[in-house]
């Protein structure tokens, strides 16, 4: 069973997205659901790998800042 260390809600045009920090018997990983019509769709990563993710995240929108819409 998962237990929750923090978790944040976050609406975004039509969804709703929630960021969850949660604990298991495997150890520590941030948790990323999308809600939108009724489905959901979520993504795990590992705490181990959060500050990986979160730089690429940026660097792809660093990449795209002279980019136009």
């Amino acid at each position: 069973m998962d237990n929750i260390i923090e978790a944040k809600e976050l609406q975004i045009e039509r969804k709703r997205f929630y960021v969850e920090l949660r604990e298991n018997e495997r150890g520590k990983f941030l948790r990323i659901t999308e809600e939108a019509h009724g489905r959901r769709n979520s993504i795990i990563v590992p705490t181990t790998g959060v500050d990986d993710f979160t730089a690429a995240i940026a660097e792809v929108l660093t990449n795209n800042e002279g980019a136009p819409a």
